[in-house]
């Protein structure tokens, strides 16, 4: 069943999880430089090298970010065909926010999602973990989280924190 609060949840709960919130800006991790990013992971014009933010302005860019990358995800899905749950809303969003809403739309995993192929939509968020042309590891990370979310089961993070490169357990 549909609830846009749940969704909305679930896609914040990842995207502090993986992005960390950082109140100065950072270079991209994959490329080193642009694009440089702050808050919880917010990238765009007047992020910079020496910008820095308070706490404050990183949750109010992140509620306002995370709340547009949803209505663009909401967008793109064939509601009447996909039937989406509140947790493959909220990690398709988790993936928009970190990929585009271009690239997402223009997803494989998209239309697989949209043709009622869950279980192929859900295979597809492993294929988006590279960076800069090179796997990234906290990339994988997230991609398992999102997938293991989207399957409906209970994401483990406890190997974020530790920096175990294991798969997180699903219920």
């Amino acid at each position: 069943m549909w609830s846009r609060s749940k969704a909305l949840a679930h896609a914040v709960a990842l995207i502090k999880e993986f992005e960390g919130c950082h109140l100065e800006a950072y270079p991209d991790p994959g490329s080193g430089g642009d694009p440089w990013t702050i808050g919880w992971g917010a990238t765009g014009p007047g992020i910079r090298k020496g910008v820095t933010w308070t706490q404050e302005q990183a949750d109010t860019r992140l509620a306002a970010d995370v709340d547009r990358f949803l209505e663009g995800v909401m967008k793109a899905v064939n509601a009447e065909a996909a039937h989406p749950e509140p947790q493959e809303i909220g990690a398709m969003t988790s993936l928009a926010y970190n990929i585009g809403l271009s690239a997402f739309q223009a997803s494989t995993l998209l239309r697989m999602y949209n043709a009622g192929n869950k279980a192929g939509a859900a295979a597809q968020f492993l294929r988006w973990n590279r960076a800069g042309g090179r796997v990234m590891r906290g990339l994988t990370r997230r991609r398992e989280a999102e997938k293991a979310l989207f399957e409906r089961a209970k994401p483990d993070f406890s190997n974020v924190i530790s920096g175990a490169n294991t798969v997180p357990a699903t219920e």
